[in-house]
């Protein structure tokens, strides 16, 4: 019964209705003879008369009573299942694979979930961490869709958009005189011991290269990927100093557990970005996610932690 389609069971329920082969080619346009033989045919795929000849037309056998009732069930539910099909085709869907930097991830991720649960269910995120260099090669190998990334210079082209920008702090554990002050001069990190992010790095690359330009090297006395790391380490010892942006360390700084002063004499800026597929197609669901992390960072005043309730936490304020 597998070649006879909806359209064949119509037909039946019409001839059912209308009591008439001939009422039935008159309303379908064609000859009687057509539909006496498609009735017949379905009736050997059904194994039994679905109808009884009478001087004045046709009507149901008990068996055809019994395949009307099924057959109308069937095609109220094929039509409700089409239906749903075809909502459901103008419904964004699909997964969706960001990455970004650690100090980025939340609160950012978490309310764009929650933004996104709610007004595109089939969207999924698959959000993945990373340091700048892996995220770019997850980018470029197609591993994920969007990557949020910090630059230090300004996004151009169509494939990224500028969501923030963010200076560049001193931190050291509380109460050390270098970081309590709003500002510190590029210079007097000469001869510092420092905690650096471990090479290739490209905030190191930009640091060490700004050093060389005022005649001195940094002197890294520590070296780690991790910020969790690094933090700790300038928390539990007042006589290091590492270099970060005020994003991944706004927790400590409302707890005090930290301490940090922006570097000035030059500002080491950098811009937050949402990088987008260099190649291949970008699909709606993609766009969806694209435009909702951009929006929530409009949202929050260009921030990627989260509106600051109150006065600036960092002293001087954080861009």
């Amino acid at each position: 019964m597998a070649q006879f389609r909806s359209g064949g069971f119509r037909l039946f329920l019409e001839v059912a209705e209308h009591g008439s082969f001939t009422q039935a080619a008159i309303r379908r346009g064609t000859v009687q003879s057509y539909i006496s033989r498609q009735i017949g045919n379905l009736e050997k795929e059904c194994g039994g008369a679905l109808f009884r000849r009478t001087g004045r037309g046709v009507v149901l056998t008990e068996f055809g009573r019994h395949v009307e009732q099924r057959v109308r069930r069937w095609l109220t539910q094929s039509d409700e299942l089409i239906e749903e099909i075809r909502q459901t085709a103008q419904e964004p869907m699909g997964e969706v694979g960001v990455g970004i930097v650690p100090s980025a991830a939340h609160p950012l991720m978490s309310h764009v979930f929650e933004r996104l649960h709610r007004l595109h269910p089939r969207i999924r995120l698959s959000i993945r961490e990373g340091q700048g260099g892996e995220l770019e090669a997850l980018l470029d190998t197609g591993s994920v869709d969007l990557a949020i990334l910090f630059r230090h210079v300004k996004p151009k082209g169509q494939d990224e958009v500028q969501l923030a920008t963010a200076n560049t702090y001193l931190v050291s554990a509380p109460g050390v005189a270098l970081t309590a002050s709003a500002t510190v001069e590029f210079r007097r990190l000469r001869g510092l011991p420092l905690v650096l992010p471990c090479r290739p790095s490209q905030l190191r690359s930009v640091l060490e290269e700004t050093a060389r330009s005022k005649g001195f090297q940094l002197t890294a006395v520590v070296e780690a990927d991790s910020l969790r790391v690094q933090k700790e380490i300038v928390a539990a010892n007042r006589s290091l100093y590492a270099l970060m942006g005020p994003f991944s360390i706004e927790e400590e700084l409302r707890s005090g557990r930290l301490q940090a002063a922006k570097i000035v004499a030059p500002e080491l800026k950098r811009f937050v970005s949402l990088a987008m597929p260099r190649h291949g197609h970008v699909t709606q669901a993609v766009r969806i996610v694209g435009n909702l992390i951009a929006q929530t960072v409009r949202e929050w005043n260009g921030q990627i932690s989260g509106p600051r309730p109150g006065p600036a936490i960092v002293p001087g304020g954080a861009a």
